[in-house]
């Protein structure tokens, strides 16, 4: 174990030439940061969900029903055995082939059929007041957490000239202020690690979820190395459009379709500017190139870029998404449905019955009857949901 840790901890791939880990060690004269710091995160972590949890449950809850948040879920399914063992115990997306068999069991179409299995999905969704209180905790910690760096940055000097990042490095004492904010932000991400098991699930659940894996080891890695100022660029630069984008899907489960539209475009117009051009002209610049000049070459910083590079990648899937969103939006007036909307929906759904083979018949299976009601879904939900 202790060969492995000490390859691990390699000085020569971690840190630049001539430098130990017995240099950053702290003293009383100058305080720099340790690993083992990391593990305050965890226990962090788990104290920002059960703050999270009370939040939405005494917060965000009763603002929510204020503000008239429907709290009711998607319609429910016809309660139907047949169709509900099938569900439970063999797929929750039947083929071709299992329609047919369970439209000649039922004597259901298979439109019918396809619509309670759509509806039966959806009722496993979780409802408006749910996302309602989800949204309102990110937008709480987003803008808690934005307003704290805006204020500790405003003090520092590489807010302002970013070659300052590099300056004395990495002898570069650990200001308190940083160290609490750069455990805040890991503990946080932490917790969205655990949570987003749980939470809202959307289409680019696999996407999110890369995001926050990137997102933690960039966090560690930087702290471990000393890359701290850049790190508190970079936190604070991405928490900007998530106070908005939060903000823009508030406004739209209140139904308030005109201010969401103004949140969502004003979330598109900062999210490409930030992403897309001060996050590659700033951040990218100063550690591919400023940071290169001021200290050359050591392994540590090409893991740095990749890690920093990759979040770019996923800058601009995502703007994609924006885009796409805005040009709806632009062009038909209003935000058009979210792409990774979690509720299904189909231009079927006018029918309320299912019909059954014969035209006329209403069909009772397992003491239940064969009305069907129509599957909700959103509108007007904003984009792509990220860091």
């Amino acid at each position: 174990m202790a060969g492995i840790l000490a390859w691990f901890w390699n000085e020569r791939f971690w840190l630049p030439h001539n430098v130990t880990w017995a240099d950053l060690q702290s003293t009383e004269e100058a305080a720099f940061p340790q690993a083992e710091d990391l593990y305050l995160a965890f226990p962090l972590a788990f104290c920002i969900f059960m703050i999270r949890l009370l939040f939405e449950r005494f917060i965000a809850k009763p603002c929510a029903l204020g503000l008239k948040v429907q709290a009711n879920g998607p319609q429910k399914a016809q309660p139907n055995a047949i169709l509900e063992k099938v569900f439970t115990a063999i797929t929750k997306h039947p083929d071709e082939k299992r329609l047919d068999g369970l439209s000649k069991q039922l004597d259901w179409d298979v439109r019918s059929i396809q619509r309670w299995f759509r509806q039966r999905r959806n009722q496993e969704k979780p409802s408006t007041l749910t996302k309602f209180c989800e949204s309102m905790w990110r937008f709480t910690f987003y803008l808690y957490i934005f307003t704290y760096g805006i204020r500790f940055l405003k003090k520092t000097p590489w807010l302002w000239n970013t070659r300052q990042c590099w300056n004395g490095y990495p002898y570069q004492p650990l200001m308190p202020d940083l160290h609490y904010y750069y455990i805040v932000e890991l503990s946080f991400y932490w917790s969205l690690m655990f949570s987003q098991f749980i939470d809202v699930k959307r289409k680019d659940f696999g996407i999110m979820f890369t995001h926050h894996i990137v997102t933690v080891t960039l966090i560690t890695f930087s702290y471990v190395t000393n890359l701290t100022r850049v790190g508190t660029l970079t936190l604070c630069l991405h928490d900007a459009a998530d106070v908005v984008l939060e903000a823009a899907k508030m406004a739209n489960y209140c139904k308030c379709q005109k201010l969401s539209d103004l949140l969502f475009l004003t979330f598109a117009i900062v999210f490409i500017v930030s992403r897309l051009g001060i996050y590659p002209l700033w951040i990218l610049n100063t550690t591919l190139f400023e940071l290169y000049e001021a200290l050359g070459n050591f392994p540590a910083l090409w893991v740095f870029n990749v890690l920093l590079v990759i979040l770019q990648i996923l800058h601009c899937f995502w703007s994609y998404l924006i885009i796409k969103a805005a040009y709806k939006a632009i062009s038909k007036g209003k935000v058009a449905k979210d792409d990774r909307s979690d509720i299904e929906s189909s231009s079927d759904e006018e029918e309320t019955v299912p019909r059954s083979k014969t035209p006329h018949s209403t069909v009772t299976t397992n003491g239940t009857s064969g009305a069907n009601g129509t599957n909700g879904y959103l509108t007007g939900s904003t984009s792509s949901e990220e860091h």
